[in-house]
C-alpha cells in the first residue's frame, strides 16, 4: 500500500510528498493533469508521476486501482479566479473530480481521503465577528461553491460508506512561485518581486489584514490531520487559521523592507475590491483543530519572509 496525491506537483502537493518521504513513505504516487518535475527537484526519482485528469472518471479509477493507496491526499483542482472564469471546467475538476476520488476510494477500499478546502466556502453575509467551523457557508465565488459541495460529498461518503474523510479549510497560502491571479496573492508577490529587485504596488489599504498560512505549514497541517487518531476527531471539516496575529499589509511591507534592502513597496488601494474584502476578512477561530489533533502553526509572518527568501535563494529554479 502507498499514498496517492492528486494535484501532486502543485503548491501543497509537492511539500506533502517531501514530508511523507522524510517519514519513510516509499514512492508516493503523484497524479496531476500536468505533472511537471520542476518543483519536485531532488525527490523526482523517489515518487511515481502519473498524468491524468480528475474530471475523467476512468483516469481516476485507473490510478487508484493501480496504486492501491491506503490514503489519498486530494489536493487537485481549479483555484478561485480560473473557476470563476470557467465554471464548466471548475465543475468538472472540482465537483466531479472530488466525486470521482471518493467513489474510487469506496470501490477500491481506500481507508482515508484528506481533502483540501478553503475559507472561500464562506460568504459576505457572515453575522458573527469571527469565522469558525460552524459559521454558515454561503460562498460568493464559484470556487467556494464547488468546495462546499466537495466537503458535503465527503460527509456523505463518511456516513454511508464508512470512509475516513477529513478536510482542511485553508486561508490564503503564501509561498514562492505563485502564478494564479487573486487579490490576496500580494502576500506572496510582494516578497518575491522585491527579492528580484523590482518595485511592487499593493492594491489594498495598508491596514488590511489577510489571513494567511505558509505553504510548509499548510502541508504539515494536512499530514498531521491524517495521522490523528479517528477517535479524537469530532469535527470533519476543519478551519486552520495560519499566522496569528495576522500581519497587516503595511506590517508585511515593513518586514519585507527590513529583509530586502532597497525594496520599493507602495500602496494604491482598489476601493471597490477593498469594500468587498472588508466584509470577508474576519479573524479565524481554529480551536477545534488545536484541541482535537494538536494543530499549531509554526511560521509567523517574519519567519515566513525569512524562509521564503531562503527558498528563493537556494531553490530558485523550482519557482520560475
Amino acid at each position: 500500500m502507498t499514498v496517492l496525491i492528486t494535484g501532486g506537483t502543485g503548491f501543497i502537493g509537492v511539500e506533502v510528498a517531501r514530508i511523507l518521504l522524510k517519514k519513510g513513505e516509499k514512492r508516493p504516487v503523484i497524479f496531476d493533469i500536468n505533472p511537471s518535475t520542476k518543483r519536485l527537484d531532488e525527490i523526482s526519482d523517489q515518487v511515481k508521476l502519473v498524468r491524468g485528469d480528475l474530471g475523467n472518471f476512468s483516469h481516476v479509477l485507473d490510478v487508484v486501482q493501480r496504486a492501491n493507496p491506503s490514503v489519498i491526499y486530494h489536493l487537485g483542482g481549479m483555484l478561485s479566479v480560473p473557476s470563476d472564469a470557467d465554471p464548466a471546467a471548475a465543475i468538472r475538476a472540482n465537483a466531479l473530480g472530488t466525486f470521482h476520488v471518493l467513489e474510487a476510494a469506496k470501490l477500491f477500499n481506500v481507508s482515508q481521503v484528506l481533502f483540501s478546502s478553503t475559507i472561500g466556502t464562506y460568504g459576505l453575509d457572515i453575522q458573527e465577528e469571527v469565522i469558525n467551523d460552524y459559521t454558515l457557508q454561503r460562498p460568493q465565488l464559484f470556487y467556494g461553491a464547488t468546495k462546499v459541495f466537495g466537503e458535503h460529498m465527503g460527509l456523505f461518503y463518511k456516513r454511508k460508506y464508512g470512509l475516513d474523510f477529513r478536510a482542511i479549510r485553508y486561508p490564503s497560502i503564501v509561498g514562492p512561485g505563485v502564478k494564479t491571479p487573486g487579490v490576496a496573492q500580494f502576500t506572496s508577490w510582494v516578497i518575491e518581486v522585491c527579492a528580484r529587485g523590482e518595485p511592487f504596488t499593493i492594491t489594498l489599504k495598508p491596514e488590511t489584514k489577510v489571513p494567511v498560512i505558509y505553504f510548509k505549514d499548510a502541508a504539515q497541517a494536512i499530514v498531521r490531520l491524517g495521522e490523528a487518531p479517528l477517535e479524537n476527531l469530532k469535527t470533519v471539516n476543519y478551519i486552520v487559521a495560519g499566522v496569528s496575529p495576522v500581519a497587516s499589509a503595511g506590517e508585511l511591507a515593513d518586514i519585507v523592507r527590513a529583509k530586502v534592502p532597497g525594496a520599493e513597496i507602495s500602496f494604491d488601494p482598489n476601493l471597490e475590491v477593498q469594500v468587498i474584502l472588508d466584509k470577508f476578512l474576519l479573524p479565524l477561530d481554529d480551536r477545534n483543530a488545536q484541541q482535537e489533533w494538536g494543530w499549531r502553526c509554526e511560521y509567523d509572518q517574519e519567519r515566513i519572509v525569512n524562509d521564503f527568501l531562503q527558498e528563493l535563494k537556494l531553490n530558485s529554479q523550482r519557482y520560475v
